[in-house]
């Protein structure tokens, strides 16, 4: 790390209002305008001190609609970690306590607001439910068809409340839940807030266009699509997407119903598609260079021609033939 650039990072901290910032923010990610409730300043204030910080890399920044978001940064690439400068952060301060109780209040706000999303929504999803095998169930077979891991990285496309980042915390790294919709965003990170799981995170995007490079730093060992395919007018060019920011040796968990017949769910719960055979994944996969490992299927309770099974479909992308590390050894020897 060269000293410029040591010096551009402690003096990107070195304020009171950035090092407060930092403080805040290291707690869980933020509004420019959830910030200045915080902090008592103004937003063209906040936003010059936040840009700075972005600038060294301390502070991560991304758009959910017209809206801005910031969180700490997971690394800085030259070497100091903003949980080094976080520790060093006096808690106990009473201007830095004040602003952690003003935050407790705008993530009790927060709470309020998907609470009633969630209220207004839980009969229609509780109904969906009572058509299949108990959700638990369905979960025990995911964590078991993935395996132990660990895994490096996860994405979980759809994420709705989050729920199946939650349920793999322990076995990654970090993860990140990508949704296009806001209000289910706001109930996921009120869900991961109320877990306390520091390992994910949650983004506004396109499934069709994930907001993801190709690239190794960018890949994911672990994706997972649960319960949302059926949703989509075109499910194959999401598994696309998925495949694109795959890892090379990494996993594909699609968790979807097998094909049926109920209209209704077209009409009342606006899903596109009735369900998935295992030859059409099957299709997909090879399009796209994937093995299908694994089919699983697990049938209502109830074989009474109303209910749905539940599909589950474990994908691979190739390993690498062998990287340079391999190479050299192999040269050596």
């Amino acid at each position: 790390m060269s000293l410029n650039h040591a010096i551009s990072v402690l003096r990107a901290a070195g304020e009171p209002t950035r090092l407060r910032l930092l403080a805040v923010l290291s707690k869980g990610e933020l509004t420019v305008t959830e910030l200045t409730q915080i902090m008592g300043q103004s937003q063209p204030r906040i936003s010059r001190h936040l840009k700075l910080m972005c600038e060294a890399s301390l502070l991560q920044r991304f758009r959910e609609g017209a809206w801005v978001f910031y969180r700490v940064a997971d690394q800085i690439p030259e070497g100091i970690d903003a949980s080094r400068l976080i520790s060093f952060v006096p808690f106990d301060d009473p201007v830095i306590q004040r602003d952690l109780e003003r935050l407790a209040a705008v993530k009790s706000a927060r709470r309020q607001d998907a609470e009633v999303y969630f209220r207004d929504h839980a009969g229609e999803w509780a109904e969906i439910r009572s058509l299949h095998v108990d959700e638990a169930q369905v979960e025990a077979a995911m964590l078991g068809l993935v395996g132990p891991g660990p895994f490096e990285a996860m994405l979980d496309l759809g994420t709705g409340t989050g729920r199946i980042l939650e349920l793999f915390a322990e076995r990654v790294g970090r993860s990140i839940g990508v949704d296009q919709s806001r209000e289910m965003l706001a109930l996921a990170r009120t869900r991961l807030e109320d877990t306390g799981i520091s390992n994910a995170q949650v983004r506004q995007g396109d499934l069709y266009a994930l907001p993801f490079e190709t690239s190794d730093q960018a890949a994911f060992d672990l994706i997972t699509l649960h319960q949302v395919l059926h949703y989509l007018d075109d499910p194959a060019q999401a598994i696309g997407e998925a495949a694109r920011v795959l890892a090379p040796g990494g996993k594909l968990l699609i968790v979807d119903f097998a094909p049926h017949d109920l209209e209704e769910l077209r009409e009342k719960h606006a899903h596109h598609r009735l369900g998935f055979s295992d030859e059409t994944v099957r299709l997909w996969c090879d399009a796209l260079g994937l093995d299908l490992v694994e089919a699983r299927h697990l049938p209502p309770p109830q074989q009474n021609g109303s209910q749905l099974t539940v599909s589950l479909w474990l994908a691979a992308a190739p390993q690498l033939a062998m990287n340079k590390a391999q190479k050299q050894e192999a040269q050596s020897s």
